[in-house]
């Protein structure tokens, strides 16, 4: 260690120290102080505020700050060293920040300055501030224990922007069983995205390993902080691909001191909403359909029925026939409940279509037969003689009964299968959208109708029916909505969710070049940015990647460009590694070289490493022999809820959005990866989710996305 860097580690430890005994001290205080439970308006206020005290507190002890800036503020003498940490600390005394929250407007230009003599802004509530950075410092803490000390910009050194020694660090890092916060690792770009303003539909388009769902997630504990009298965390929601990645991401909102926070998948929220009426159907027998018309893989274009069901063309139709629907909704006459009392059709129809045309249809239709029956209580109130009354009366309830079975109540799913005849065919659809529904596929959706089954690219259009039935109440109204793995959503899902969400505030984020659901997903991200006003959306594009060295990105773009017309590749952050390995061999060798490829990543440093299979079928084939041979892995389903870590067994359209220090690509090989379009981006998926060490075997011969002479491939011998 150098004077300088010596010098630099002491005078922090001393800080550090300092900032320690401060928060020890504010932290004894507020757990010694009894927690208030009494009625009194004022002290239930201050306990509030001293349980806030205490649960940021608790998070700042072990790593108090990340970072420091000494910026000077124009007009100001001298330059101030800002600490920057997940939590605010304020000294008791001096009422100085110990510690500024990452959050807070002036921690802002820690992210966004990246060197330079000139002058550096950020924007505050009192307008734009400017003033000189002197020193930019990563500092890593760890159990109180300064463990790092990193200076990426010196105003006084010859070299004003140094490498970012410090970014490569903490990417070299070894990875567990979750995703972590990156507060301390937040490029420029990302910080854009954060820090957007909160009534936006962000739409981010993110490489793999660009860190965009752990932006997305900073993103919230960020509104929460800069919004915090608008928004609310149990109003936020996270929508991930399945549950178990909703698990791998569960716990970086803890880490950044944000609780509450809704996280589903879109199928169980959409079931929850229409309250269970129907059941998705097994996904796999829905794409056998596709397959017993010829096609070995389901269709990409405008064909695939998710493309057909997600588009606005559609949601158009189900427009149009709702619109038809409640024109023709109110029963066609009068209503006599007995011979000399008749209540005309005109009323009925202007108590439906005029005072209560705010309401939706079925509150509409409650509102409307209330007043009938009370109209026919009025009646009855007028006849004095009590037999002719009781008679009247009974005659009345039957009358009303029958009268309103010209009026059926309606729920999401029968009015949608009410849509559908009996030969298989929508009633009344387009013909421009009739020929593009094949006939075979409507008779296999007529037949899961039948036992209450719908197929995932239903749930969006009975969802809109719901809303259009029945309103949306305000507190199923979300104040933010994160879209994660965007692009295998369809326009009309995020259309919905938009009638759900105030002010259209949205973060929506994927890759294109990772749609391997491209049968129901989009293919452009206009697609969903014409869903909202110009100057309600915002664009952003995450081209560099974070998570893999430059050996494994570089593979990865070539499988990409060799499936994908005009791909969206990956820019690589300098971080050398191994080269990406590609194992051949037989059928037989298959089961005994993988065993021996784990036990030798396991010798080195790899803590998390995955085995990916091409199917689900295969990976559970894989998992079983490994069992066999002694071998403890974890096997990933559609079904499983929670990620284990070690060595896992998954199935490649399972691992999006996971990492893993190593990852074993299994068969490779023509047979499992053509030279397709859906195939180069599940291998893409596969490639890219390996940190520092990616092998592929093939028992056969080499997918005709991989090719051996790329300069980031080893096949020469396997490593002792």
């Amino acid at each position: 260690m150098d004077t300088k860097t010596q010098s630099a580690y002491q005078e922090e430890l001393q800080r550090l120290e300092e900032t320690n005994i401060e928060i020890d001290k504010q932290l004894a205080r507020l757990r010694a102080t009894p927690v208030y439970y009494g009625p009194d308006l004022t002290e239930q206020a201050l306990e509030v505020a001293r349980e806030n005290g205490r649960h940021n507190l608790a998070k700042a002890v072990d790593e108090p700050y990340f970072g420091r800036l000494d910026f000077q503020e124009t007009g100001t003498a001298s330059s101030m060293p800002l600490y920057i940490g997940k939590s605010g600390v304020e000294d008791e005394r001096t009422g100085q920040l110990l510690v500024i929250d990452w959050r807070a407007p002036v921690a802002s230009l820690f992210y966004s300055f990246t060197g330079g003599l000139d002058a550096a802004s950020y924007d505050s509530p009192d307008g734009l501030i400017e003033g000189l950075v002197y020193l930019k410092r990563n500092l890593v803490v760890r159990k109180q224990i300064l463990q790092r000390v990193v200076d990426t910009y010196d105003r006084n050194e010859d070299s004003l922007a140094v490498g970012d020694e410090f970014l490569l660090y903490r990417l070299g890092e070894n990875k567990d069983n979750k995703l972590r916060d990156i507060v301390s690792t937040i490029q420029a770009e990302q910080d854009r995205i954060i820090r957007a303003a909160k009534n936006t539909a962000l739409i981010i388009q993110g490489v793999a390993g660009s860190g965009k769902t752990t932006v997305a997630l900073h993103r919230l504990a960020f509104l929460l902080y800069q919004y915090r009298e608008q928004v609310r965390a149990e109003r936020m929601i996270i929508f991930a691909p399945n549950s178990m990645f909703l698990d791998y991401i569960s716990g970086v909102l803890p880490e950044l001191g944000v609780g509450n926070i809704q996280q589903s998948t879109f199928t169980d929220w959409a079931l929850d909403v229409l309250d269970h009426e129907v059941k998705l159907a097994d996904q796999a027998l829905t794409l056998q359909t596709w397959f017993s018309l010829g096609s070995k893989r389901p269709p990409v274009d405008d064909n695939a029925p998710g493309r057909f069901k997600g588009s606005v063309a559609y949601k158009t139709y189900l427009d149009d026939c709702l619109t038809k629907f409640e024109t023709s909704y109110v029963p066609s006459a009068d209503y006599i409940p007995w011979e000399g009392a008749k209540l005309p059709l005109a009323t009925i129809r202007e108590w439906f279509f005029v005072e209560n045309k705010h309401y939706p249809l079925v509150k509409r239709r409650e509102r409307v037969v209330a007043r009938i029956k009370r109209w026919t209580e009025m009646q009855l109130d007028k006849i004095w003689e009590q037999t002719r009354k009781k008679e009247l009366k009974k005659k009345s309830s039957q009358k009303l009964r029958t009268y309103l079975t010209g009026w059926p109540e309606h729920s999401a799913f029968s009015f949608y299968k009410m849509l559908y005849t009996e030969n298989g065919r929508p009633d009344s659809l387009p013909a421009e959208l009739l020929n593009q529904l094949p006939e075979q596929l409507v008779n296999a959706s007529l037949k899961l109708f039948k036992k209450k089954e719908v197929q995932l690219e239903d749930l969006a259009p009975l969802l809109y029916i719901h809303t259009r039935l029945n309103g949306i109440s305000s507190d199923q109204l979300f104040d933010h909505v994160v879209i994660d793995e965007a692009q295998d959503f369809s326009p009309f899902q995020v259309a919905v969710l938009d009638s759900y969400t105030r002010n259209s505030s949205f973060t929506i984020l994927g890759d294109l070049s990772q749609g391997i659901h491209a049968y129901q997903g989009i293919k452009d991200w206009k697609e969903f940015s014409g869903l909202f006003q110009e100057d309600q959306r915002g664009y952003f594009e995450l081209e560099r990647s974070y998570r893999s060295t430059m050996e494994i990105i570089q593979f990865a773009n070539s499988v990409l460009k060799r499936g994908v017309e005009n791909p969206l590749l990956a820019v690589p952050v300098f971080r050398s590694g191994n080269k990406v390995r590609v194992l051949q061999t037989d059928l037989k060798g298959r089961l005994p070289l993988l065993q021996r490829a784990i036990a030798t990543l396991q010798q080195g440093t790899s803590r998390t490493i995955a085995v990916v299979a091409r199917t689900e079928k295969q990976a559970e084939e894989l998992h079983d022999a490994l069992t066999s041979a002694g071998i403890e892995t974890n096997l990933i389903t559609s079904k499983q809820r929670v990620y284990r870590g070690g060595i896992s067994v998954v199935p490649v359209y399972l691992t999006k959005g996971l990492e893993f220090d190593a990852v074993l690509l299994m068969d490779v090989t023509s047979g499992h990866y053509e030279a397709s379009l859906i195939d180069a981006k599940l291998l893409y998926v596969g490639c890219t989710r390996a940190l520092h060490e990616l092998w592929l075997m093939a028992a056969g011969e080499l997918s005709p996305l991989v090719s051996t002479d790329e300069p980031e491939i080893v096949t020469t011998a396997f490593p002792e």
